[in-house]
């Protein structure tokens, strides 16, 4: 199960990776498309709370993977911006860490779409960083 947190105010979830991306082969995609959009929500909410709107629309990414495929640039175009927003939310968070698109691509592309195992751990660092920096501030 995942677990939800509103962090800056706004509602992220901790979800396990390998299960997101079970779902996703489970479903033939179809959860594929749902986490992609509630990542690209998560972030456009997060970074929006923290000060540094990515601007980014949910549903356009998940469009541009379908039936975005059709047209073939689309899915490359949101599976390097969608990282790349991680990467940025990372920095957000105060993480040196940062996510790598080029690598996430790859993932995708060539190992039956591991990156979703990949950004969810990133998603998960920074949901959890920022859950214990608010709990230094309110001690």
């Amino acid at each position: 199960m995942a677990e939800e947190l509103t962090v800056r105010g706004a509602h992220v979830k901790i979800r396990h990776p390998w299960g997101a991306w079970g779902l996703a082969l489970i479903t033939l995609g179809i959860y594929a498309l749902v986490w992609w959009y509630k990542i690209n929500r998560e972030l456009r909410d997060y970074s929006a709370a923290a000060g540094r709107p990515f601007d980014n629309d949910p549903a356009m990414s998940v469009l541009a993977l379908f039936p975005g495929f059709v047209i073939i640039v689309p899915p490359f175009w949101t599976n390097w911006t969608t990282p790349s927003r991680v990467a940025e939310a990372q920095a957000i968070a105060g993480s040196t860490n940062r996510v790598s698109p080029l690598l996430s691509m790859v993932l995708w592309y060539f190992l039956l779409a591991t990156h979703i195992v990949y950004l969810q751990y990133a998603l998960n660092a920074i949901w959890e960083s920022e859950r214990g920096q608010a709990a230094v501030v309110t001690e």
